[in-house]
């Protein structure tokens, strides 16, 4: 059974850090890209940043400089490093992995809530 696992989220203030974790089970983590999405109120759920399986990365224009994806397959972990958060940050941020080998097979997680205060 597979198991998506966010964690990290909470309060911060602007121009603080946060750190989410991505933990998942029940799949070959190696060859799953991972990425991160948000959702904020009222607004349809955005790309934010990806690593594939070679560990290739990209991000949105809106947080790059600041965002910081990362992988451990060790430990089947992704992380998202979080610098200088902005209010508009805000949002619920959700893990989603996606097989290389076969691209229909995907898998969300929970999500994880990220509060940035002004």
């Amino acid at each position: 059974q597979v198991h998506i696992v966010e964690s990290g989220g909470g309060l911060a203030q602007a121009g603080g850090s946060l750190r989410l974790s991505c933990a998942a089970s029940g799949i070959i983590f190696s060859i799953y890209h991972i990425s991160w999405y948000r959702q904020a109120p009222g607004n349809e759920r955005e790309l934010v940043s990806t690593i594939s399986s070679r560990g290739v990365t990209n991000y949105a224009d809106s947080v790059k400089g600041r965002f910081t994806i990362s992988r451990d397959n060790a430990k089947n972990t992704v992380y998202l490093q979080m610098d200088t958060l902005k209010p508009e940050d805000t949002a619920v941020y959700y893990c989603n992995t996606k097989s290389s080998v076969i691209a229909t097979v995907n898998y969300w997680g929970q999500g994880t809530q990220v509060t940035v205060s002004s």
